[in-house]
Protein backbone atom coordinates (compact mmCIF):
# COMPACT_ATOMS: atom_id res chain seq x y z
CA UNK A 1 0.00 0.00 0.00
CA UNK A 2 2.79 2.32 1.22
CA UNK A 3 4.67 1.24 -2.07
CA UNK A 4 1.57 2.60 -4.37
CA UNK A 5 0.86 5.82 -2.14
CA UNK A 6 4.64 6.75 -3.17
CA UNK A 7 3.99 6.06 -6.81
CA UNK A 8 0.79 7.84 -6.74
CA UNK A 9 2.85 11.11 -5.57
CA UNK A 10 5.58 10.85 -7.64
CA UNK A 11 3.32 10.69 -10.64
CA UNK A 12 1.58 13.84 -9.11
CA UNK A 13 4.80 15.17 -9.04
CA UNK A 14 5.39 14.54 -12.34
CA UNK A 15 2.30 15.71 -13.82
CA UNK A 16 2.40 18.59 -11.72
CA UNK A 17 6.16 19.87 -12.55
CA UNK A 18 5.04 18.83 -16.23
CA UNK A 19 2.04 21.67 -16.26
CA UNK A 20 4.66 24.22 -14.73
CA UNK A 21 4.33 27.66 -16.55
CA UNK A 22 7.49 28.66 -18.75
CA UNK A 23 10.11 30.84 -16.55
CA UNK A 24 11.08 32.79 -19.65
CA UNK A 25 11.28 35.83 -21.31
CA UNK A 26 8.35 36.56 -24.20
CA UNK A 27 9.36 39.48 -25.46
CA UNK A 28 13.00 39.24 -26.19
CA UNK A 29 12.68 41.25 -29.97
CA UNK A 30 13.62 45.21 -28.47
CA UNK A 31 12.61 46.57 -31.99
CA UNK A 32 9.73 48.68 -32.37
CA UNK A 33 6.74 47.29 -33.66
CA UNK A 34 4.27 49.64 -35.26
CA UNK A 35 0.50 48.83 -35.97
CA UNK A 36 -2.89 49.85 -36.82
CA UNK A 37 -4.34 46.61 -35.92
CA UNK A 38 -5.24 46.38 -31.98
CA UNK A 39 -4.63 42.18 -32.05
CA UNK A 40 -1.37 42.88 -33.06
CA UNK A 41 -0.31 41.71 -29.62
CA UNK A 42 -0.65 38.29 -29.86
CA UNK A 43 -0.42 37.90 -34.05
CA UNK A 44 2.82 37.15 -35.63
CA UNK A 45 3.51 39.91 -36.30
CA UNK A 46 4.01 42.06 -32.85
CA UNK A 47 3.73 38.99 -30.03
CA UNK A 48 7.43 39.20 -29.11
CA UNK A 49 8.32 43.23 -29.35
CA UNK A 50 8.91 44.93 -26.03
CA UNK A 51 7.64 48.01 -27.75
CA UNK A 52 4.83 48.72 -29.53
CA UNK A 53 3.02 51.51 -31.27
CA UNK A 54 -0.63 51.60 -31.83
CA UNK A 55 -1.57 54.11 -34.63
CA UNK A 56 -5.09 54.62 -36.38
CA UNK A 57 -5.34 56.40 -39.81
CA UNK A 58 -6.96 59.65 -40.14
CA UNK A 59 -6.93 61.82 -36.91
CA UNK A 60 -4.73 59.67 -34.64
CA UNK A 61 -7.33 60.31 -31.78
CA UNK A 62 -6.08 56.54 -30.38
CA UNK A 63 -2.16 56.93 -30.84
CA UNK A 64 -0.70 55.13 -28.09
CA UNK A 65 3.28 53.15 -27.48
CA UNK A 66 3.33 50.23 -24.80
CA UNK A 67 6.37 48.89 -23.65
CA UNK A 68 7.34 45.54 -21.93
CA UNK A 69 9.19 45.41 -18.99
CA UNK A 70 9.70 41.48 -17.17
CA UNK A 71 11.30 40.02 -14.41
CA UNK A 72 12.25 36.82 -13.23
CA UNK A 73 10.87 34.53 -9.99
CA UNK A 74 13.38 36.35 -8.45
CA UNK A 75 12.43 39.81 -8.79
CA UNK A 76 15.50 40.80 -10.78
CA UNK A 77 14.91 42.09 -14.38
CA UNK A 78 15.06 39.53 -16.85
CA UNK A 79 16.96 41.66 -19.50
CA UNK A 80 18.21 44.71 -18.42
CA UNK A 81 18.15 46.47 -22.27
CA UNK A 82 14.44 45.58 -22.23
CA UNK A 83 14.13 48.12 -19.58
CA UNK A 84 16.66 50.69 -20.76
CA UNK A 85 15.15 50.26 -24.12
CA UNK A 86 11.33 50.82 -22.77
CA UNK A 87 12.34 53.73 -20.29
CA UNK A 88 14.68 55.87 -23.34
CA UNK A 89 11.45 55.55 -25.34
CA UNK A 90 9.16 57.27 -22.73
CA UNK A 91 12.09 59.86 -22.17
CA UNK A 92 12.61 60.44 -25.99
CA UNK A 93 8.57 60.97 -26.18
CA UNK A 94 8.79 63.33 -23.35
CA UNK A 95 11.32 65.56 -25.26
CA UNK A 96 8.47 67.33 -27.37
CA UNK A 97 5.60 66.48 -25.93
CA UNK A 98 4.05 65.94 -22.28
CA UNK A 99 3.47 62.24 -21.77
CA UNK A 100 1.16 60.31 -19.74
CA UNK A 101 2.98 57.37 -18.76
CA UNK A 102 0.81 54.88 -17.04
CA UNK A 103 2.39 51.37 -15.72
CA UNK A 104 -0.16 48.46 -14.79
CA UNK A 105 1.39 45.48 -12.90
CA UNK A 106 -0.78 42.20 -13.38
CA UNK A 107 -1.40 39.77 -10.45
CA UNK A 108 -1.99 36.26 -10.11
CA UNK A 109 -2.61 34.00 -13.14
CA UNK A 110 -1.37 35.97 -15.25
CA UNK A 111 2.02 36.94 -17.16
CA UNK A 112 3.33 39.54 -20.65
CA UNK A 113 2.63 36.13 -22.55
CA UNK A 114 1.19 37.40 -26.00
CA UNK A 115 -2.80 37.24 -25.79
CA UNK A 116 -2.78 37.38 -22.25
CA UNK A 117 -6.29 38.82 -21.35
CA UNK A 118 -4.94 41.77 -19.46
CA UNK A 119 -2.80 43.09 -21.95
CA UNK A 120 -5.62 42.97 -24.24
CA UNK A 121 -7.59 44.74 -21.03
CA UNK A 122 -4.36 47.63 -20.73
CA UNK A 123 -4.44 48.42 -24.21
CA UNK A 124 -7.96 49.43 -24.29
CA UNK A 125 -7.94 51.50 -21.50
CA UNK A 126 -5.05 53.28 -23.42
CA UNK A 127 -7.01 53.72 -26.45
CA UNK A 128 -9.53 55.14 -24.54
CA UNK A 129 -7.25 57.67 -22.62
CA UNK A 130 -5.80 58.53 -25.71
CA UNK A 131 -8.55 58.92 -27.46
CA UNK A 132 -9.55 61.20 -24.27
CA UNK A 133 -6.41 63.22 -24.43
CA UNK A 134 -6.93 64.35 -27.85
CA UNK A 135 -10.61 65.40 -27.64
CA UNK A 136 -10.13 67.43 -24.20
CA UNK A 137 -6.60 68.98 -26.13
CA UNK A 138 -9.40 70.05 -28.95
CA UNK A 139 -11.95 71.13 -26.82
CA UNK A 140 -9.21 73.65 -24.32
CA UNK A 141 -6.45 73.95 -26.88
CA UNK A 142 -3.73 72.71 -25.26
CA UNK A 143 -1.56 69.93 -26.96
CA UNK A 144 -2.70 66.84 -26.15
CA UNK A 145 -0.12 64.48 -23.91
CA UNK A 146 1.49 61.52 -25.44
CA UNK A 147 -0.02 58.48 -24.15
CA UNK A 148 2.80 55.57 -22.98
CA UNK A 149 1.96 52.68 -21.40
CA UNK A 150 4.42 50.06 -19.44
CA UNK A 151 3.19 46.34 -19.12
CA UNK A 152 5.47 45.02 -15.66
CA UNK A 153 5.37 41.02 -16.43
CA UNK A 154 5.83 38.48 -13.62
CA UNK A 155 5.47 34.75 -13.53
CA UNK A 156 2.00 35.60 -11.93
CA UNK A 157 0.78 31.81 -12.43
CA UNK A 158 3.67 28.61 -11.62
CA UNK A 159 1.20 26.07 -12.74
CA UNK A 160 -1.36 25.23 -15.04
CA UNK A 161 -3.34 22.46 -13.62
CA UNK A 162 -7.04 23.32 -13.39
CA UNK A 163 -7.35 22.92 -8.80
CA UNK A 164 -4.29 22.86 -8.38
CA UNK A 165 -2.89 26.26 -9.11
CA UNK A 166 -5.53 27.84 -6.81
CA UNK A 167 -3.03 25.97 -4.55
CA UNK A 168 -0.49 28.73 -5.64
CA UNK A 169 -1.58 31.56 -3.93
CA UNK A 170 1.05 31.68 -1.60
CA UNK A 171 3.86 30.74 -3.55
CA UNK A 172 3.30 33.61 -6.00
CA UNK A 173 2.73 36.06 -3.21
CA UNK A 174 5.73 35.17 -2.09
CA UNK A 175 7.44 36.07 -5.40
CA UNK A 176 5.36 39.11 -5.71
CA UNK A 177 6.84 40.71 -2.58
CA UNK A 178 10.32 39.30 -4.29
CA UNK A 179 9.41 41.18 -7.24
CA UNK A 180 8.36 44.15 -5.43
CA UNK A 181 11.00 44.72 -3.52
CA UNK A 182 13.86 43.77 -6.70
CA UNK A 183 13.97 45.49 -10.11
CA UNK A 184 10.55 46.99 -10.12
CA UNK A 185 11.50 49.82 -7.68
CA UNK A 186 14.30 50.56 -10.24
CA UNK A 187 11.76 50.75 -13.06
CA UNK A 188 9.32 52.50 -11.35
CA UNK A 189 12.07 55.25 -9.94
CA UNK A 190 13.38 55.62 -13.17
CA UNK A 191 9.96 56.62 -14.60
CA UNK A 192 9.59 59.06 -12.13
CA UNK A 193 12.75 60.65 -13.43
CA UNK A 194 11.25 60.75 -16.67
CA UNK A 195 8.46 63.06 -15.30
CA UNK A 196 10.46 65.25 -13.04
CA UNK A 197 12.95 65.96 -15.31
CA UNK A 198 10.39 67.01 -18.11
CA UNK A 199 8.50 69.23 -15.15
CA UNK A 200 11.70 70.58 -14.22
CA UNK A 201 12.15 71.74 -17.74
CA UNK A 202 9.03 73.96 -17.72
CA UNK A 203 9.94 77.60 -17.88
CA UNK A 204 8.08 80.80 -16.53
CA UNK A 205 6.95 81.69 -19.82
CA UNK A 206 5.14 78.27 -20.39
CA UNK A 207 1.82 76.82 -18.53
CA UNK A 208 4.26 74.29 -17.26
CA UNK A 209 4.56 70.45 -17.79
CA UNK A 210 1.69 68.39 -17.88
CA UNK A 211 3.75 65.48 -18.18
CA UNK A 212 2.40 62.66 -15.24
CA UNK A 213 2.99 59.15 -14.08
CA UNK A 214 -0.33 56.55 -12.87
CA UNK A 215 0.87 53.43 -11.67
CA UNK A 216 -1.82 50.57 -11.65
CA UNK A 217 -1.50 47.12 -9.35
CA UNK A 218 -4.10 44.25 -9.62
CA UNK A 219 -4.05 41.73 -6.73
CA UNK A 220 -0.41 40.71 -6.22
CA UNK A 221 0.46 42.96 -8.52
CA UNK A 222 -1.55 45.38 -5.98
CA UNK A 223 1.89 44.31 -3.65
CA UNK A 224 4.60 44.57 -6.14
CA UNK A 225 3.87 47.74 -6.21
CA UNK A 226 2.91 48.81 -2.93
CA UNK A 227 6.47 46.75 -1.96
CA UNK A 228 7.87 49.16 -4.26
CA UNK A 229 6.81 52.15 -3.46
CA UNK A 230 6.60 52.26 0.24
CA UNK A 231 9.96 52.04 0.10
CA UNK A 232 10.40 55.72 -1.43
CA UNK A 233 10.71 58.42 1.21
CA UNK A 234 8.74 60.77 -0.65
CA UNK A 235 5.62 58.28 -0.34
CA UNK A 236 6.01 57.27 2.94
CA UNK A 237 6.42 61.54 4.77
CA UNK A 238 3.87 62.86 2.31
CA UNK A 239 1.12 63.27 4.77
CA UNK A 240 3.99 63.79 7.14
CA UNK A 241 5.12 66.81 4.76
CA UNK A 242 1.95 68.49 4.26
CA UNK A 243 0.55 68.27 8.12
CA UNK A 244 -0.15 71.30 9.48
CA UNK A 245 -2.37 72.50 6.13
CA UNK A 246 1.49 73.61 4.51
CA UNK A 247 0.19 72.71 0.99
CA UNK A 248 -0.92 69.36 -1.04
CA UNK A 249 -0.02 66.33 -0.34
CA UNK A 250 2.33 64.67 -3.05
CA UNK A 251 2.95 60.65 -3.31
CA UNK A 252 5.15 58.79 -5.35
CA UNK A 253 4.29 59.62 -9.20
CA UNK A 254 0.42 61.19 -9.68
CA UNK A 255 -1.83 58.24 -8.87
CA UNK A 256 -1.06 54.42 -7.55
CA UNK A 257 -4.17 52.48 -7.99
CA UNK A 258 -4.19 49.09 -6.26
CA UNK A 259 -7.03 47.03 -7.15
CA UNK A 260 -7.93 43.40 -5.16
CA UNK A 261 -4.31 44.10 -3.35
CA UNK A 262 -2.99 41.11 -1.64
CA UNK A 263 -1.05 42.22 1.23
CA UNK A 264 -1.83 42.61 4.89
CA UNK A 265 -2.87 45.94 6.48
CA UNK A 266 -0.57 45.92 8.80
CA UNK A 267 1.84 46.99 6.44
CA UNK A 268 -0.67 50.17 5.73
CA UNK A 269 -0.73 51.22 8.96
CA UNK A 270 2.23 54.28 8.52
CA UNK A 271 0.03 55.57 5.76
CA UNK A 272 -3.23 55.33 7.73
CA UNK A 273 -1.92 57.07 10.91
CA UNK A 274 -0.21 59.47 9.00
CA UNK A 275 -3.18 60.55 6.59
CA UNK A 276 -5.46 60.27 9.18
CA UNK A 277 -2.99 63.00 11.35
CA UNK A 278 -4.65 66.05 8.93
CA UNK A 279 -8.13 66.35 9.70
CA UNK A 280 -8.29 68.27 6.75
CA UNK A 281 -7.15 68.88 3.22
CA UNK A 282 -7.23 71.72 0.55
CA UNK A 283 -9.86 72.08 -2.29
CA UNK A 284 -7.18 71.45 -4.47
CA UNK A 285 -6.25 68.58 -3.06
CA UNK A 286 -5.89 65.39 -5.72
CA UNK A 287 -5.78 61.75 -4.75
CA UNK A 288 -2.28 60.13 -4.40
CA UNK A 289 -3.31 56.21 -3.95
CA UNK A 290 -6.70 54.11 -4.19
CA UNK A 291 -7.14 51.02 -3.13
CA UNK A 292 -10.15 49.17 -4.62
CA UNK A 293 -11.45 46.25 -3.10
CA UNK A 294 -14.84 43.91 -3.81
CA UNK A 295 -16.55 42.85 -1.00
CA UNK A 296 -17.24 39.23 -2.88
CA UNK A 297 -13.11 38.84 -2.99
CA UNK A 298 -12.71 35.44 -2.02
CA UNK A 299 -8.83 35.06 -2.43
CA UNK A 300 -8.32 37.90 -0.19
CA UNK A 301 -11.51 37.89 2.16
CA UNK A 302 -10.83 34.40 2.61
CA UNK A 303 -7.41 32.55 1.75
CA UNK A 304 -5.78 35.53 2.67
CA UNK A 305 -6.34 35.30 6.34
CA UNK A 306 -6.13 31.63 6.54
CA UNK A 307 -2.59 31.79 5.39
CA UNK A 308 -1.55 35.20 7.18
CA UNK A 309 -2.48 32.66 10.70
CA UNK A 310 -0.22 30.34 10.21
CA UNK A 311 3.15 32.77 8.70
CA UNK A 312 2.34 34.43 12.01
CA UNK A 313 1.49 32.07 14.61
CA UNK A 314 5.01 32.91 16.71
CA UNK A 315 4.38 36.33 15.89
CA UNK A 316 3.12 38.69 19.26
CA UNK A 317 0.78 41.30 18.92
CA UNK A 318 -0.56 44.04 20.86
CA UNK A 319 -3.64 46.89 20.56
CA UNK A 320 -2.67 50.56 19.41
CA UNK A 321 -5.40 53.50 20.28
CA UNK A 322 -4.93 56.04 17.84
CA UNK A 323 -6.82 58.93 18.05
CA UNK A 324 -9.39 60.30 15.35
CA UNK A 325 -9.81 64.43 14.59
CA UNK A 326 -12.59 63.28 12.79
CA UNK A 327 -14.71 61.73 14.86
CA UNK A 328 -13.07 63.29 17.85
CA UNK A 329 -12.63 59.92 19.34
CA UNK A 330 -10.05 57.33 19.85
CA UNK A 331 -10.19 54.03 17.58
CA UNK A 332 -8.55 50.74 18.74
CA UNK A 333 -6.39 49.32 16.13
CA UNK A 334 -6.12 45.04 16.96
CA UNK A 335 -2.31 44.24 15.35
CA UNK A 336 -3.01 40.63 15.16
CA UNK A 337 -6.40 41.07 12.61
CA UNK A 338 -4.67 44.25 10.88
CA UNK A 339 -1.46 41.28 10.26
CA UNK A 340 -3.76 38.81 9.00
CA UNK A 341 -6.77 40.87 6.96
CA UNK A 342 -5.93 42.05 3.61
CA UNK A 343 -5.63 45.80 3.68
CA UNK A 344 -9.12 46.52 1.51
CA UNK A 345 -10.96 44.28 4.29
CA UNK A 346 -9.64 46.00 7.58
CA UNK A 347 -12.46 47.97 8.57
CA UNK A 348 -10.92 50.60 10.63
CA UNK A 349 -8.58 52.12 7.20
CA UNK A 350 -11.35 52.35 4.80
CA UNK A 351 -12.68 55.79 3.95
CA UNK A 352 -14.95 54.79 0.96
CA UNK A 353 -17.44 52.67 -0.56
CA UNK A 354 -18.55 52.45 -4.31
CA UNK A 355 -21.80 51.33 -4.83
CA UNK A 356 -23.47 50.44 -8.37
CA UNK A 357 -26.00 53.49 -8.99
CA UNK A 358 -29.44 52.56 -8.37
CA UNK A 359 -31.07 51.41 -11.85
CA UNK A 360 -28.23 51.53 -13.48
CA UNK A 361 -26.92 47.47 -13.68
CA UNK A 362 -25.76 46.26 -16.94
CA UNK A 363 -25.03 50.05 -18.71
CA UNK A 364 -23.75 50.34 -21.67
CA UNK A 365 -20.61 51.94 -22.60
CA UNK A 366 -19.84 55.66 -22.96
CA UNK A 367 -18.40 57.80 -25.73
CA UNK A 368 -15.53 60.10 -25.25
CA UNK A 369 -17.69 63.18 -24.86
CA UNK A 370 -19.77 61.38 -22.07
CA UNK A 371 -16.66 60.18 -19.90
CA UNK A 372 -14.98 63.77 -20.85
CA UNK A 373 -18.36 65.38 -18.88
CA UNK A 374 -18.44 62.81 -16.01
CA UNK A 375 -15.01 64.23 -15.27
CA UNK A 376 -15.59 67.32 -14.78
CA UNK A 377 -18.45 66.68 -12.80
CA UNK A 378 -16.38 64.67 -11.01
CA UNK A 379 -13.39 66.84 -10.47
CA UNK A 380 -16.33 69.75 -9.09
CA UNK A 381 -18.18 67.03 -6.85
CA UNK A 382 -14.22 65.98 -5.68
CA UNK A 383 -13.09 69.70 -4.80
CA UNK A 384 -16.59 70.29 -2.76
CA UNK A 385 -16.57 67.29 -0.92
CA UNK A 386 -17.97 67.20 2.65
CA UNK A 387 -19.58 65.04 5.20
CA UNK A 388 -22.74 62.91 3.54
CA UNK A 389 -21.59 63.99 0.08
CA UNK A 390 -21.74 61.20 -2.80
CA UNK A 391 -19.71 61.87 -5.76
CA UNK A 392 -21.25 60.18 -9.06
CA UNK A 393 -19.51 58.15 -11.89
CA UNK A 394 -20.42 55.82 -14.65
CA UNK A 395 -23.23 53.68 -13.22
CA UNK A 396 -21.57 54.14 -9.58
CA UNK A 397 -21.46 56.17 -6.78
CA UNK A 398 -18.86 57.09 -4.32
CA UNK A 399 -19.85 57.36 -0.70
CA UNK A 400 -17.35 58.43 1.67
CA UNK A 401 -17.48 57.04 5.76
CA UNK A 402 -18.13 59.16 8.72
CA UNK A 403 -14.68 58.45 9.99
CA UNK A 404 -12.74 59.54 7.27
CA UNK A 405 -11.10 63.61 6.20
CA UNK A 406 -12.63 65.30 3.13
CA UNK A 407 -10.35 64.98 0.21
CA UNK A 408 -8.25 62.57 1.79
CA UNK A 409 -5.83 61.70 -1.11
CA UNK A 410 -5.30 57.83 0.43
CA UNK A 411 -8.53 56.44 -0.40
CA UNK A 412 -9.22 52.89 0.91
CA UNK A 413 -12.73 51.83 -1.14
CA UNK A 414 -15.00 48.71 -0.47
CA UNK A 415 -16.59 47.79 -4.06
CA UNK A 416 -20.24 46.75 -4.18
CA UNK A 417 -19.59 42.84 -5.67
CA UNK A 418 -21.85 44.29 -8.09
CA UNK A 419 -18.88 46.15 -9.81
CA UNK A 420 -16.25 43.73 -9.18
CA UNK A 421 -17.90 40.58 -8.71
CA UNK A 422 -14.49 38.35 -7.29
CA UNK A 423 -10.69 38.33 -7.52
CA UNK A 424 -10.35 38.71 -11.42
CA UNK A 425 -12.87 40.68 -13.21
CA UNK A 426 -12.07 43.77 -12.25
CA UNK A 427 -13.23 44.94 -16.18
CA UNK A 428 -16.86 45.87 -15.63
CA UNK A 429 -17.17 49.13 -17.77
CA UNK A 430 -18.08 50.81 -14.59
CA UNK A 431 -14.53 50.27 -13.33
CA UNK A 432 -12.40 51.10 -15.56
CA UNK A 433 -14.24 54.42 -16.30
CA UNK A 434 -14.00 54.39 -12.56
CA UNK A 435 -10.26 54.12 -12.63
CA UNK A 436 -10.40 56.74 -15.66
CA UNK A 437 -11.86 59.34 -14.01
CA UNK A 438 -8.91 58.93 -10.82
CA UNK A 439 -6.37 59.36 -13.36
CA UNK A 440 -8.12 62.39 -14.98
CA UNK A 441 -8.32 63.77 -11.63
CA UNK A 442 -4.77 63.46 -10.44
CA UNK A 443 -2.87 63.96 -13.46
CA UNK A 444 -5.40 67.02 -15.16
Amino acid sequence: MTKHLTWIAAAALVVTLGACTEHKIYRSDLSLCTSADPNDDWSNRCRTNALQTFETTGAGQETYSLGFIEFDDQGQLWNRKQMDEVVTAASGQSVDKDVLMIVFVHGWKHSASPGDSNITDFRRILRRVSAMESRYAADTGNPARTVFGVYLGWRGGSVTVPGVKELTFWDRKATAEKVGHGGVAEVLSRLELVRMTKNSKATSGNAGSRSRLVIVGHSFGGAVVYSSVAQEERFVLGPLASKGAVGNTRGFGDLVVLVNPAFEANLYTPLSDMSLQRATYFSTQKPVLAVLTSEADEATRKLFPIGRAFNTVFELHRSIDRYNPIIRQDETIDEKQSNTTAVGHYVPYRTHKLRAADGEAGVGTLTVDEELSIAGKVRDSWRDDRPGSRIPFFGSVLERTANSAGRNPYLVIQVDKALIPNHNDIYDPRITSFIRQLIFLSVD
